[in-house]
């Protein structure tokens, strides 16, 4: 190589350098910025909650529910916290659950009833009622009535006028509360409970009316509702039967097995 591509060469390299050494200096000899994101988690409280799926008449104990962590931007009124009730575990031991109750669910002063109460009266909203009614397999929807199951009271009575037998709804959409003395829809809610007493949740004129209908019918029949229909008003009933007269609706008359008269208005004596 010749020398003056030599020198020109040796030049450039010691440029560079001093390029270099003079961008380091101007900068400070600052190294590259790390950014850091600090991530703050947001406080907690302990909240009481299910340790377990919990049936309708099940008692509370020390196994049955825990205290878990939960943010106190999402508790609301109603639950159960250890700043408002740090001895609620050893407080509610022995409470009645009045309503299903999931695992991990908070637990609400609403769906629990206190730990002296009978598991029966504890389980009936206030103005309520508890009756019960004979059934069998057969006017029962074939034993897969279970306790929390919505139905419609069926009275099926002889017609003296005209023979064959009259049809009709007195009650609509009612709960059942037991079937015989379980409250408990079992282990794994499918269970089909084969009993010869429903007990309905009903209210005082609707209590009237069972037992009127209870005296009148050849035979009372439990028809199960779907699930879908337990927001649907349970009011209704047959009210012609509190003042021992009037007009029914829905009123089916039927001869040898056959449906002979219709009415929604007939005179019921």
């Amino acid at each position: 190589m010749k020398p003056a591509r030599l020198i020109i060469l040796g030049v450039a390299v010691v440029a560079a350098g001093l390029a270099g050494l003079l961008a380091m200096q101007l900068s400070g000899n600052r190294g590259p910025d790390i950014v850091q994101t600090v991530v703050q988690r947001e406080p907690t409280t302990k909240v009481l909650v299910s340790s377990d799926n919990l049936p309708v008449g099940s008692r509370l104990n020390d196994k049955s529910i825990q205290w878990a962590n939960w943010p106190k931007g999402d508790v609301v009124d109603g639950f159960i916290t250890s700043d408002t009730r740090p001895d609620a575990i050893k407080e509610l031991t022995g409470a009645v659950v009045r309503l299903p109750i999931f695992k991990g669910e908070p637990m609400r002063a609403e769906k629990i009833a206190d730990s002296s109460s009978r598991i029966m009266s504890s389980l009936l909203p206030s103005g309520k009622r508890a009756v019960a009614t004979e059934i069998t397999v057969a006017t029962g929807a074939g034993g897969f009535v279970l306790p929390n199951d919505r139905v419609d009271v069926i009275m099926v009575r002889d017609n003296k006028e005209t023979g064959g037998f009259i049809t009709e709804n007195v009650l609509n959409n009612v709960r059942v509360l037991a079937i015989d003395q379980n409250v408990q829809e079992g282990a794994d809610g499918k269970q089909a409970v084969v009993g010869t007493t429903a007990t309905l949740e009903l209210t005082p004129d609707q209590t009237r009316v069972i037992a009127v209908a209870q005296q009148m019918a050849s035979r009372l029949t439990l028809a199960l509702r779907s699930v879908a229909d337990a927001q649907e008003p349970d009011t209704q009933a047959a009210d012609y039967l509190l003042h021992g007269g009037g007009k029914a609706e829905d009123i089916q008359i039927i001869k040898s097995g056959s449906i002979v008269k219709s009415s929604t208005t007939q005179q019921l004596k």
